[in-house]
């Protein structure tokens, strides 16, 4: 049976223009240059201060899960996750020589792009049946002063890392970070298109393309990574920011009204 045309981004609470602007988009769309943050920090420049706990999360466990997006709202190919792509270990899992490079290769790979010291409060995990994609996307809680930090040292990640070399157990691989298109949503976000490609001779050596977001609502953000070693839905990619973070600060409005 022949490949649908086109994939079709089902997302009722989303507009048809929001649609159609993301389809222009290219594969690397995420965002534009983040505005407003302070200078760029990695997490080992700031102060040496006593680190403070982190803030008590503002949501339920039910108010964060109802800011997650399901299969629903992406439509077909999307499903529920069925477990961990092969890619993670075999390309994330890598090291680099600058400390800021080895540190965004550790955080995707852990999936902590705010640090372990963010509260992980509802997440969720979607597969592409036609391109083997995988969509993670989480909910965390943490002080917007270290959500903004954190934002600040990613948006500047094309500058510090635009291309370097990771090692990983698979081999080498040339590694490329420029900025990305994302909706204008939340209070902060940020965009990156990461491609990792192994260093060989052969042919068919993988290449593994992510789409990497992230969105601040007040002390909550959203967290997203999506990819995969064939083509990556920048569709799928906006429409999940765009829904999710509605959904977050409508969560955070109930939260509110609750108290």
């Amino acid at each position: 049976m022949p490949r649908p045309p086109a994939r079709t981004v089902i997302a009722s609470a989303l507009s048809v223009a929001a649609l159609l602007s993301a389809s222009a988009c290219s594969v690397g769309g995420l965002d534009k240059a983040i505005k407003g943050f302070p200078e760029a920090v990695s997490p080992a420049e700031t102060d040496t201060a006593s680190p403070t706990p982190a803030a008590a999360p503002t949501l339920t466990e039910a108010q964060a899960r109802a800011a997650l997006i399901s299969e629903t709202d992406l439509g077909e190919p999307w499903v529920p996750t069925m477990g961990f792509a092969t890619w993670r270990d075999s390309m994330l899992k890598a090291s680099a020589e600058s400390a800021d490079c080895g540190r965004l290769l550790d955080v995707l790979y852990a999936e902590e792009l705010f640090g372990p010291d963010a509260r992980t409060r509802a997440s969720v995990g979607l597969d592409d049946t036609w391109d083997g994609a995988q969509l993670r996307y989480q909910v965390v809680a943490h002080r917007p002063d270290d959500l903004d930090r954190t934002l600040a040292w990613l948006g500047s990640m094309p500058e510090k890392c635009g291309e370097f070399v990771a090692t990983a157990g698979s081999g080498t691989m040339a590694v490329e970070v420029s900025e990305a298109d994302m909706p204008e949503v939340g209070d902060a976000r940020v965009g990156l298109r990461i491609v990792l490609s192994a260093v060989s001779e052969s042919d068919d050596a993988p290449t593994l393309t992510l789409h990497v977001a992230a969105v601040r609502v007040g002390d909550d953000a959203i967290t997203l990574t999506n990819g995969g070693l064939a083509e990556v839905s920048s569709d799928a990619t906006w429409a999940a920011i765009e829904l999710g973070t509605r959904r977050l600060t409508e969560a955070r409005k109930r939260g509110r009204a609750d108290i």
